[in-house]
């Protein structure tokens, strides 16, 4: 009698365990049909052998974005994330029709295999309304080497000494035009982790390298016109000299620098 009903037992939870089962595997491919129908992705294509630069590139149904934008995640075999970011739409995203999505990518990877994985952007905080598309990629790891950056920090310095900067350091692929490559790092501004840790930098986004040369252990380096873009007050002059000036002077090769905008080396980041 004791075995019947332990029989009977085991027989129903293996039902309602199939039932459930059921259910979440109905539900998750009901979701992926429905992610499918949001989201077209061009490039990359599954199993694409990615270095250092990623270009993410389809379209999307405008309820995909928020503000125009929509998140994105570079994730190692193991779902680490190795870096990560926004794909921004290129035309009016408030629509449920398809809009374009365009986003570059440079980083480093730490793995051979990995996944891109696109998120649609939902503001309202629900799990439910959470939808993923991911695809499988492979990637070259690059060598290698250390630079430092520097950057004005809050907790260093409360005062905030002006052209008083500290080093952050950053890895970059292995080039003999490492300097340039510092600006780069420079130009990016500070991570998230970076932030909490108090770091800040006074040079406006959008920042570009128009030359850079070095002659007689001097560095010229001319900038667009968005490095002043706005740029007011003694002290942010001071920080973004400071910022430019010691990244490029951690390189031995390197005693001065003559900072230009445009080929103008007068009257530039004035008060």
């Amino acid at each position: 009698m004791k075995k019947t009903v332990i029989f009977v037992i085991i027989g129903i939870l293996l039902i309602i365990s199939v039932g459930i089962a059921y259910k979440f595997l109905s539900k998750e491919r009901d979701k992926q049909i429905e992610t499918e129908n949001l989201i077209h992705l061009f490039k990359p294509q599954p199993n694409d052998l990615i270095t250092d630069k990623l270009i993410i590139e389809g379209e999307a149904r405008g309820t995909w974005f928020f503000e125009a934008v929509a998140p994105f995640y570079i994730l190692s075999s193991d779902f680490a994330t190795m870096t990560s970011g926004y794909i921004e739409a290129k035309s009016d995203w408030m629509t449920e029709n398809f809009v374009p999505f365009y986003k570059e990518v440079t980083f480093i990877p730490t793995d051979e295999k990995g996944f891109l994985l696109l998120k649609n952007d939902n503001p309202s905080g629900s799990s439910e309304k959470d939808l993923f598309y991911m695809l499988p990629l492979q990637f070259q790891i690059p060598e290698t080497l250390s630079i430092k950056v520097f950057f004005n920090n809050s907790r260093l310095d409360p005062e905030f000494s002006c052209n008083k900067v500290f080093p952050v350091e950053r890895k970059i692929i292995k080039t003999q035009a490492v300097a340039k490559a510092a600006l780069e790092e420079l130009l990016k501004g500070t991570t998230e982790e970076e932030k909490k840790e108090g770091f800040l930098t006074s040079i406006n986004p959008d920042v570009k390298i128009q030359s850079l040369t070095i002659k007689n252990e001097i560095a010229y380096v001319d900038f667009n016109e968005q490095l002043e873009f706005q740029v007011g007050g003694s002290c942010r002059v001071a920080a973004i000299r400071s910022q430019i000036i010691e990244t490029l002077k951690q390189f031995s090769t390197i005693k001065d620098v003559v900072i230009s905008i445009n080929g103008r080396t007068e009257d530039i980041l004035q008060p």
